[in-house]
């Protein structure tokens, strides 16, 4: 596995760019980023190339103001459409391997059926645009005590979700601290995705902040993680407690469990 960081959490103190250099000073080996925008391209590539920092994953656009996705909200199917074209724009001009889709927060009293059937149609246009250009797509259940209201919630309804779509460039985005927030088990929801699994990121529950400030057994869930047969990226995507810098002890014992 390779330790990454998610430089739209951390490294926040430095214009987006310059977090390339940081991380890689930090002794991370990637970068992902949540949401670029346009301007921010040419030099997001330019850091990638003088640092040699691979960008690994984006997502695909939120929508606007305080949304939190559009990929299940019926009548916005054509900004998502949109959404997704923005985005394969950024991920060939970075370079990404993955994107992440977000299902978003319908309007109170929305139909819940009608919800997942357009969620569903929006993942495979998503997994058919990305498959072209060697993208692979992620989707990501996101806990409901950070993000009320949000539609896909939970480790069971995604993976029904990706069994029903069966969709060779659909997996599983697995963030530690919302599946450690939304399942009785974290080793035992790891085991659960398995083979579904596409992307890993981490924080500490609860607050949300760097390894060894919550509860979350990390030895374990790598462990576990392992067993699974996962050898990819593993994000740090927290919200630091303090400067970013001043809360990485934690990276050498994180490496040498993921190895």
């Amino acid at each position: 596995m390779r330790l990454i960081a998610n430089i739209s959490m951390l490294f926040m103190e430095l214009p987006l760019a310059e977090r390339l250099a940081a991380a890689q000073q930090a002794g991370f080996e990637a970068v992902e980023i949540q949401f670029p925008e346009a301007g921010d391209i040419a030099a997001l590539q330019a850091a990638a190339g003088n640092t040699g920092l691979p960008i690994t994953l984006i997502n695909v656009p939120r929508g606007p103001g305080d949304a939190v996705g559009l990929a299940a909200l019926p009548g916005q199917e054509q900004a998502f459409r949109a959404a997704v074209a923005t985005c394969a724009a950024h991920a060939e001009a970075l370079g990404v391997r993955k994107v992440n889709v977000l299902a978003g927060r319908p309007a109170p009293g929305a139909d819940l059926a009608l919800c997942r059937q357009v969620l569903k149609d929006n993942l495979l246009h998503t997994a058919d645009v990305m498959e072209k250009i060697g993208v692979q797509v992620m989707v990501e259940p996101v806990n409901p005590m950070d993000v009320p209201g949000f539609f896909l919630t939970g480790l069971r309804p995604a993976l029904e979700l990706l069994t029903e779509l069966s969709h060779p460039n659909l997996a599983l985005q697995f963030d530690f601290y919302h599946m450690a927030r939304t399942e009785p088990d974290l080793c035992a929801a790891i085991a659960q995705a398995g083979q579904h699994i596409g992307h890993v990121q981490f924080a500490d529950t609860e607050g949300r902040h760097e390894p060894g400030t919550g509860n979350i057994a990390f030895a374990a869930a790598f462990a576990a993680l392992h067993r699974t047969g996962y050898d990819d990226d593993v994000s740090a995507e927290y919200n630091p407690a303090g400067p970013t810098m001043d809360g990485l002890g934690w990276i050498t014992d994180f490496k040498r469990m993921i190895t």
